[in-house]
């Protein structure tokens, strides 16, 4: 099977192991494998805190331009991942140069043309993957500001009722759902950097794919940024300095 797409077993094997810590990270992160609660998750809460608040005030210039900045980053990475495509179809035209640079690499194993080609197509369907997820959270966050639009402006009692309820709800699961698919697209990107080993060995394909786990996980459900989120305000005379990351 491994010849018939021009790969060996080593690289079969080290792609299956590639994704399946792709799949078992995004099931992690999105609170569906294990019970610790990740960053994602917590912003999640965060995002119906905003909308609730949003939706108290008569005002709401903060929240369109909390809007723009979302979709302005969503369309930086849309962009971004279009030109790393063309750099993928700039590889494959130049699949031989390429080629000698990598065998000079120390833990470099011998690969044929057809491989290599092959290891680049790969890197186009994840990139292709992250452009079509920041597309379609380009959208639902558009889509998102019309719900916020359409949210009944407070008065009184009537910010409770269940038509300003409903709009609220609309809001926030617009808003949780652009950010999944651009959450997808971003690790799509990330996972592509790890995906770069694979050019030079299965094994070292493994390794960066490990390394980027590690990355990812602590960043997830061991950061500064999920304590800042999720943490309590420090006691009276505890120091206030971030820690890193």
């Amino acid at each position: 099977m491994g010849d018939s797409f021009h790969l060996s077993t080593a690289d079969l094997s080290a792609l299956a192991f590639f994704l399946t810590v792709w799949v078992l990270h995004t099931l992690a992160s999105d609170g569906k494998l294990i019970s610790r609660i990740s960053l994602t998750t917590a912003m999640n809460a965060q995002r119906e805190a905003w909308m609730r608040t949003m939706a108290e005030r008569e005002i709401r210039i903060v929240d369109t331009a909390i809007m723009t900045g979302l979709q302005q980053g969503t369309a930086f990475f849309a962009s971004s991942s279009l030109i790393a495509l063309g750099g993928c179809f700039a590889l494959l035209s130049a699949s031989d140069q390429v080629l000698t640079v990598l065998s000079d690499l120390p833990l470099s194993a011998t690969s044929s043309r057809a491989a290599f080609q092959m290891k680049v197509f790969g890197l186009v369907l994840i990139l292709a993957f992250a452009f079509f997820k920041f597309g379609w959270a380009y959208r639902l966050f558009n889509y998102c500001s019309i719900l916020i639009g359409a949210v009944p402006i407070p008065h009184g009692e009537a910010s409770r009722n269940p038509v300003s309820e409903t709009a609220v709800w609309r809001a926030t699961r617009m808003n949780m759902l652009a950010g999944k698919h651009f959450n997808s697209g971003l690790r799509a990107v990330f996972f592509s950097i790890g995906y770069l080993g694979w050019f030079v060995d299965p094994v070292v394909f493994v390794l960066s794919t490990l390394l980027l786990l590690a990355v990812l996980v602590r960043r997830q459900f061991f950061s500064a940024a999920r304590e800042a989120v999720i943490g309590q305000p420090p006691g009276k005379g505890r120091s206030m300095r971030p820690d890193s990351q």
